[in-house]
């Protein structure tokens, strides 16, 4: 016992025995300045000084900007920024989904892969079997008086009647002799004009140009959008004068004729509005 006990007093005789810390001048020896230390207030001091040296570096690295450039951390505002691009590029996406079916259905235009719709068919069908029980019906003198009288006036007020599909007054593109009709059984939904090779093809009304450039099959052509969703189709072209995203006045020379690959001796032209086509010479005077 006597043995641990004089170990205890001897470190702690150790730990709070004064000793003194003096700085002299290395010349003179002149006493500059001296501490009066023990190994206790050493240890403690050491503490102390480390203690504040980390709760500086933890304020520093929590309220200063220094802590971005700790690795794996992310601020507030690169979270924003990323946050706001994830949108951007979702955006992004969509709208070149859009561009895309709009390209492929203008293709098809292009091509004339455009398939009939099955409501139309159906309403034909309909028109065409009720025309059939018509016929078997066999009317009176007074019916086909007044059956007589209808078609007459139907005849002349027409357009007084009927409200038409494109509300803009459209102009020729160009004038000629049409040789080849609108005819949906054929599935031919267009005109074919005759036309001497350079000849001016101007806008049936103003829009932006949606295509335009060589194809194989049409040579140059040129498409234009037009207001209340029409859209007009210029084949078999031997130049153009317009780029796609041009806006272009009514009557304005948007192409010359005299290009197309299987035949150019005449200029082939489109009317469509709501993806589905019209007769253009229900709307224009090509004459």
């Amino acid at each position: 016992m006597s043995e641990k006990r004089l170990k205890r007093q001897h470190l702690k005789k150790r730990f709070l025995n004064k000793n003194r810390l003096v700085l002299l001048n290395e010349n003179t020896f002149e006493e500059i300045l001296s501490f009066k230390l023990n190994l206790l207030n050493v240890v403690g001091g050491t503490l102390t000084l480390f203690f504040m040296l980390i709760v500086s570096t933890v304020i520093l690295m929590v309220f200063t900007p220094m802590k971005e450039f700790i690795p794996g951390y992310s601020s507030t505002e690169l979270k924003e920024n990323a946050i706001e691009l994830s949108f951007k590029v979702d955006s992004l996406e969509q709208v070149i989904s859009k561009n895309e079916r709009y390209l492929a259905s203008l293709q098809k235009v292009l091509t004339g892969d455009v398939a009939v719709s099955k409501s139309a068919i159906d309403s034909l069908n309909k028109v065409q079997d009720l025309e059939e029980q018509l016929e078997q019906i066999k009317p009176s003198e007074k019916d086909l008086k007044l059956r007589e009288l209808v078609r007459l006036e139907d005849k002349y007020n027409v357009f007084k009647e009927a409200s038409p599909k494109v509300n803009s007054v459209l102009f020729a593109p160009l004038k000629g002799s049409i040789v080849k009709k609108y005819d949906v059984a054929n599935k031919h939904y267009a005109l074919d004009i005759a036309s001497p090779i350079n000849t001016p093809i101007k806008a049936i009304t103003k829009g932006m140009v949606l295509f335009s450039d060589w194809t194989p099959k049409d040579g140059y052509s040129i498409i234009l959008l037009h207001e209340e969703g029409l859209i007009s189709v210029y084949k078999h072209a031997s130049s153009l004068t317009k780029s796609q995203g041009d806006q272009v006045k009514s009557g304005e020379v948007i192409a010359l004729t005299g290009g197309g690959i299987e035949d150019s001796s005449h200029f082939h032209f489109e009317l469509w509005k709501d993806s589905n086509p019209l007769d253009p010479t229900l709307f224009i005077d090509f004459q």
